[in-house]
């Protein structure tokens, strides 16, 4: 059996893998748990802390999986390997070795995108699931799609979202990717409106005719891609001692 972990991103709970559900194969052990904060799961006490985003998540992370994170999770999800045991292998969906880059998202963008969140979370929040659709097919129906799958409360408080935006403000896992402690894949829609071109470039695999979210707009191929990665990572059974 294989073990699959799928980590969202920012803004958006585990609802967001919901359209992949139908397309696993039968021999795929899929689990998709929230972050602190998001859903019913209670936030951090210190959102910001990777030492306790470690120790929140060591259950949901085990080292006999293969993690897959997209945009934020997959960020996070590089970080972690200096704090959890690594996995089987890590693939990283829709994000480089780090999220600001001045031929993607600058620091200014985002920065300004922190201070609308303070102003007011709902509008930053609507702005930015707008942004992360502009790449895919029909932007149009792909929103109303996840608005549909993630409904109008609000994803997390916004304390645990500003935390997010500063990860993704901060963190460079450019050095821990480089040596990291089990294979990394990346996989990319080629119309990702958030990744820089040498990160779109830099994607083990590409996803043809989708943008920044793949789940909503390919859901079978990136089912597909997936499962094939994993499948290289299959625990095998255990095998009963001999009787003496």
């Amino acid at each position: 059996m294989t073990h699959l972990v799928l980590l969202g991103g920012w803004g958006c709970n585990a609802r967001i893998w919901q359209p992949l559900a139908p397309c696993w194969p039968s021999e795929l052990d899929v689990e998709t748990p929230d972050w602190p904060g998001y859903a019913d799961r209670s936030p951090l006490a210190d959102p910001a802390s990777l030492d306790e985003l470690a120790t929140s998540m060591a259950e949901d992370l085990p080292a006999d999986a293969v993690w897959v994170g997209w945009s934020l999770g997959g960020l996070l999800a590089g970080a972690l390997l200096d704090h959890l045991p690594p996995p089987r292998a890590l693939i990283l969906l829709g994000i480089g070795d780090r999220f600001v880059n001045p031929r993607g998202v600058s620091d200014t963008a985002l920065a300004d995108f922190q201070r609308a969140l303070q102003r007011s979370p709902d509008t930053a929040r609507e702005h930015f699931l707008r942004w992360q659709l502009g790449g895919e097919p029909d932007p149009g129906r792909t929103r109303r799609d996840l608005r549909q799958l993630l409904g109008t409360a609000p994803p997390a408080s916004v304390s645990t979202l500003d935390a997010g935006l500063d990860h993704l403000a901060r963190l460079d896992n450019r050095h821990r990717l480089s040596a990291a402690p089990c294979p990394v894949y990346r996989i990319a829609g080629t119309r990702d409106p958030l990744l820089a071109p040498e990160a779109l470039a830099g994607a083990d695999q590409h996803i043809e005719n989708a943008g920044h979210c793949p789940m909503l707009s390919r859901p079978q191929h990136l089912a597909t891609r997936l499962a094939s990665i994993a499948a290289a990572y299959t625990l095998e059974p255990e095998r009963p001692e001999p009787t003496p």
